[in-house]
């Protein structure tokens, strides 16, 4: 894949110039962006995925959805419908895509959720609906420039800063380094709880953030037991087991797992795998199976798998949360 990736540099510049001149249009008014009167967060980055997009979602969702009427909009990426969809009971993770699947199934009866690719018309859907959203978080909608939001959250992992980065296709770059002005809030994410003030103070100068952007930092904090419908298991309980990850990274989880010096295999699928009917026959063969909670959410409904499966819950965990807390209150509820 490595080696793919440098005989593709010579399309760098190519990728680099269509990338670039897009951001131009939008910046000097070419191309229309809507601007609206209502406060919309983006959650985005600059890489192509794996930066923590889904628990930053989730962290947002718990801050606010007790104080506003809260709604999650979505592309609904890699789910088999098109168009506007709003989450209900009787929808799948095939129909309404992973990420806001597990919105919904965890904040279900506190916010709305729906996906639309068109975050233009979903914006404005979900504004007819009543009673009517008051805040709408875009999730991973940073290059969608059709919508202006009023506040962007851009995340960068510790381990690969966007500054050290090149575009697609050498790269994971979605956009030129350029794109990060559009930020109000930079994240760090994935970084070690170790992480000192002075690596911080390091990495802020290598970021070097606008005068008007905020920077900081987060780790994942995991959950100290395994669940599932109807069992929670602690994990210095827990016997040999296999993991089984679709995650753009599982480095960090297999990282922490491993720390922890339990037992285990890893069994590792692509971003947003779809499990096929092979898959599940194999996976029915293990014995007990911990996975991720995006992953859980598509395969907890396999009956061949009721009782062995599990997950590891986790979420964001923000160093400076009071000042992260209040800039994002600030802007959406004044």
């Amino acid at each position: 894949m490595k080696f793919i990736r440098i005989i593709l540099f010579p399309f760098v510049p190519i990728y680099f110039l269509v990338t670039w001149f897009r951001n131009l249009a939008y910046d000097k008014g070419w191309f229309k962006s809507t601007s609206y009167d209502f406060p919309i967060i983006c959650v985005g980055n600059l890489s192509a995925g794996g930066t923590g997009k889904t628990p930053m979602v989730e962290y947002l969702i718990r801050l606010l959805k007790d104080k506003t009427k809260l709604a999650t909009l979505s592309r609904g990426y890699g789910r088999k419908t098109k168009g506007f969809l709003l989450a209900e009971d009787n929808i799948t993770a095939t129909e309404l895509g992973d990420e806001p699947f597990q919105f919904y199934h965890k904040f279900k009866n506190e916010i709305t959720v729906a996906v639309d690719e068109d975050r233009q018309h979903g914006i404005s859907t979900l504004r007819a609906i009543k009673p009517k959203p008051e805040v709408v978080i875009l999730d991973d909608a940073f290059q969608h420039r059709k919508v202006k939001a009023g506040y962007n959250i851009l995340l960068t992992t510790y381990n690969n800063l966007y500054v050290d980065d090149f575009v697609l296709p050498t790269g994971n770059l979605r956009e030129p380094k350029k794109g990060a002005k559009r930020a109000n809030i930079i994240v760090v994410t994935k970084c070690p709880e170790s992480l000192t003030q002075l690596e911080k103070k390091a990495i802020v100068l290598k970021l070097k953030p606008k005068v008007y952007q905020h920077v900081f930092f987060s780790h994942i904090g995991y959950g100290n037991s395994v669940l599932n419908e109807t069992q929670k298991v602690s994990l210095n309980k827990l016997e040999s087991f296999t993991l089984v990850t679709g995650i753009a990274n599982a480095k960090p989880l297999v990282n922490y797992l491993k720390s922890l010096r339990l037992d285990f295999n890893h069994i590792e699928f692509k971003d947003h795998h779809n499990f096929t009917e092979n898959d599940i026959k194999k996976l029915s063969e293990l014995d007990k199976i911990v996975t991720t909670e995006k992953d859980y959410m598509r395969l907890k409904n396999e009956a061949v798998l009721k009782g062995k499966l599990y997950y590891l819950p986790i979420k964001t965990v923000i160093d400076n949360s009071e000042q992260f807390d209040a800039l994002v209150k600030a802007f959406t509820l004044g």
